[in-house]
């Protein structure tokens, strides 16, 4: 799977990186034919706490899947972002095979 990962209005400490890294190849588990994933974290300028953005799309034979996540740190919205991509993951192979 090919992993691409952006950062919009901060730069990403290599601990952040390897964190969403880890999360998203691990959705290689539950399905191996992954094309490609793209993540972007995004600091919002906000006054809100929860201002850190993640949003992932991921690319599998005839279909490409997307989940936004918003919440206090970057790590929870990763990890919550990953999680629903999980269950669209894990529906999208119901229907392919």
């Amino acid at each position: 799977m090919d992993f691409k990962i952006n950062t919009i209005h901060f730069r990403a400490d290599t601990k952040l990186i390897q964190f969403v890294r880890d999360k998203v190849k691990k959705l290689e588990l539950i399905y191996d034919k992954i094309i490609s994933s793209e993540v972007y974290l995004r600091l919002d300028k906000t006054s809100n706490k929860e201002n850190k953005i993640a949003e992932v799309k991921l690319v599998i034979p005839g279909n490409k899947l997307f989940a936004k996540k918003q919440c206090k740190s970057f790590e929870e919205a990763a990890d919550s972002a990953v999680q629903a991509l999980k269950n669209q993951v894990s529906r999208s192979k119901g229907k392919i095979t």
